[in-house]
């Protein structure tokens, strides 16, 4: 089965022998007790027959009593078997029998062990994945755009169109994965180029377009992506609630206004996100807000 010699059927035949050695020891001590029960009743009785009931009282050979010569052979036998038990055989005492036991519950021990190792080496279990929600074992970065209230969006629709926001998140996610919500993926008229793309939808038989993956929670997201060296994750607001236990960085657009929104981004714990830059720019004929390009890090 697992490719190695074969040893099971030597062990058996150890095992096999030393049970049929033991029986057929213990078969022939009971014989031989049997035997030395059977000729002293014999001899009591022939003695008795001859003496007290005077059987067979003229039959004599070299004027030696036949009993004698009956019990003599008797008791040859009776050695014989004796000599064949005791000495040409070792002796069954119950030490020896526990000994033989102890052979056999070693030898099966140890091949037991042997087959143990062998399996953890030729079947060996597979590690479970999994995504533990700390910064370092996660390099995902959140992208996102958010109001000063927090508000990201209304109707699966962005509320704002801010140019230079748009490019940012090009050049940002470029080459990268993008990892989304089914209804912030279903907002795009078709995939962004130059992306791949990581759906992640609790509909068991989602159908997207080829080449967009489509998994069921993040952890299987973070693992579909984790060839890439810095996925996005871009939305939406469920899937940005998760990512905040487990991303290191965030690239915030801070939008300086208040927005209605029915979605929104959580709010950043400074004790657990570092500013390291910002940029800011001021509403132009471009942009009908004003803006900050904002990195976070976990501290």
């Amino acid at each position: 089965m697992f490719g190695t010699k074969k040893e099971t059927p030597t062990i058996d035949k150890e095992q096999l022998e030393l049970i049929e050695t033991a029986q057929k020891r213990i078969k022939q001590k009971k014989r031989l007790y049997a035997h030395f029960v059977v000729f002293l009743i014999g001899s009591v009785f022939l003695i008795l027959a001859n003496t007290v009931l005077g059987i067979g009282q003229n039959i004599k050979l070299f004027n030696i009593d036949w009993f004698v010569y009956a019990i003599g052979l008797w008791l040859f036998l009776f050695i014989y078997h004796l000599f064949t038990v005791y000495v040409t055989s070792k002796l069954l005492s119950k030490k020896w029998e526990e000994k033989q036991l102890n052979i056999l519950v070693s030898k099966q021990q140890k091949r037991i062990e042997e087959l143990k190792q062998q399996v953890a080496k030729d079947l060996p279990i597979p590690e479970k994945k999994t995504v533990k929600p700390s910064s370092s074992k996660t390099n995902a970065t959140i992208i996102v755009a958010a109001a000063e209230n927090n508000a990201i969006g209304k109707n699966n629709a962005l509320i704002w169109h801010l140019t230079d926001d748009l490019k940012r998140f090009k050049t940002l996610t470029s080459g990268h994965h993008i990892i989304m919500g089914r209804k912030t993926f279903e907002s795009f008229p078709k995939p962004l180029p130059n992306r791949t793309h990581i759906v992640i939808s609790r509909q068991k038989n989602y159908q997207a377009p080829q080449g967009v993956i489509v998994v069921h929670n993040l952890d299987d997201a973070l693992d579909a992506a984790r060839a890439d060296s810095q996925p996005f994750i871009i939305g939406g607001g469920d899937i940005y609630k998760q990512a905040m236990a487990i991303a290191h960085k965030i690239e915030l657009t801070r939008v300086h206004d208040n927005f209605e929104a029915d979605t929104f981004f959580p709010e950043i714990d400074t004790s657990v996100w570092k500013e390291v830059t910002k940029t800011t720019h001021e509403k132009d004929a471009h942009h009908a807000y004003s803006f900050s390009f904002i990195t976070y890090i976990r501290r």
